[in-house]
C-alpha cells in the first residue's frame, strides 16, 4: 500500500473519459466527506486547487495515507506525510446527538454537507447514521454541546474505514444539497424581488388611504366653490 510504484500502476494507468478534466480525475480519488479541513469548503474546490497547483496532495486526513498516494500515483509526484496542521488520520466517527439536550435549534442541520439530520425547528433532531461522514461540522455549531463523534470503524482509518461505494454516496447527496441550497436561494431572491416590485406599482393600504382623504378634501372644496358661485 505504501509503495509509491504500485499506486502509480493501479491509479495513473487507468485510462480516464476524455471529457474528465484533471481536477475531476482528483476529485474521484477524494473520500467527499466533505469535512473541510483540507482548507476548502469542499472536497471539489479542493481538487480544483490541487489541478490549479494551489494545494498540496497531502491535506484530507479522512483519506490519509493511502488518500495522498492515489494522488500521488495520479500525478506522477512523490508520497508525503499528511499534514498535521489539516489533522490526523483516524478511526471514522459518526455523530450522535443526546437527544434528551436537544433544543431543536437546526443549526446543526443547517452545517452538515450532506444533509444525514433529520428534524425540525424546536423539535428533536437525530443523526441517519449510515449517512453521516464524520465530518465533524455539526458539533461546533451546538449551542448545548448535544453532539459527539463517536469511533464505529475500530482500528480502521482513511480509506481502509471508508468505502468507494460510500464517497460516490456522499458526494451525490452533497451535490443535491448544493442544488437545494442554489434553488432555495433563487425562489427566496425571486420573492423579494417581486415583493419591492408590487410595492413600487401598488401603493399600500396605508398611502391610499391618504390619497382618498386629501381627494376628499379637494372635492369637497370645489363643491363649496360651485355652490357659492351658483348662489345669487
Amino acid at each position: 500500500m505504501s509503495d509509491n510504484g504500485i499506486f502509480k500502476i493501479h491509479f495513473a494507468s487507468v485510462n480516464a473519459p476524455a471529457n474528465k478534466s484533471l481536477a475531476d480525475q482528483i476529485e474521484d480519488l477524494l473520500p467527499q466527506t466533505q469535512c473541510t479541513k483540507c482548507g476548502y469548503p469542499s472536497c471539489r474546490l479542493y481538487a480544483e486547487a490541487i489541478a490549479n497547483g494551489d494545494a498540496q496532495i497531502n491535506q484530507c486526513p479522512p483519506g490519509g495515507a493511502e488518500g495522498i498516494a492515489r494522488i500521488a500515483g495520479l500525478l506522477d509526484e512523490p508520497i508525503i506525510a499528511l499534514n498535521p496542521d489539516n489533522g490526523i488520520e483516524r478511526p471514522r466517527p459518526v455523530a450522535v446527538i443526546d437527544e434528551s439536550l436537544c433544543i431543536g435549534c437546526t443549526l446543526c442541520i443547517q452545517a452538515c454537507p450532506v444533509d444525514a439530520i433529520l428534524g425540525g425547528a424546536k423539535l428533536m433532531h437525530t443523526i441517519i447514521t449510515d449517512l453521516c461522514t464524520g465530518c465533524d461540522l455539526c458539533v461546533a455549531p451546538c449551542p448545548v454541546d448535544c453532539i459527539a463523534m463517536v469511533p464505529v470503524t475500530g482500528d480502521l482509518t482513511g480509506w481502509a474505514a471508508w468505502s468507494q461505494e460510500q464517497a460516490d454516496a456522499a458526494r451525490a447527496r452533497h451535490d443535491l444539497r448544493n442544488a437545494r441550497l442554489q434553488r432555495e436561494k433563487a425562489e427566496h431572491e425571486a420573492m423579494l424581488a417581486e415583493r419591492v416590485t408590487r410595492m413600487r406599482e401598488a401603493p399600500t393600504a396605508e398611502s391610499q388611504a391618504e390619497q382618498d382623504r386629501k381627494k376628499a378634501i379637494i372635492d369637497a372644496a370645489i363643491a363649496r366653490a360651485r355652490q357659492k358661485k351658483a348662489e345669487p
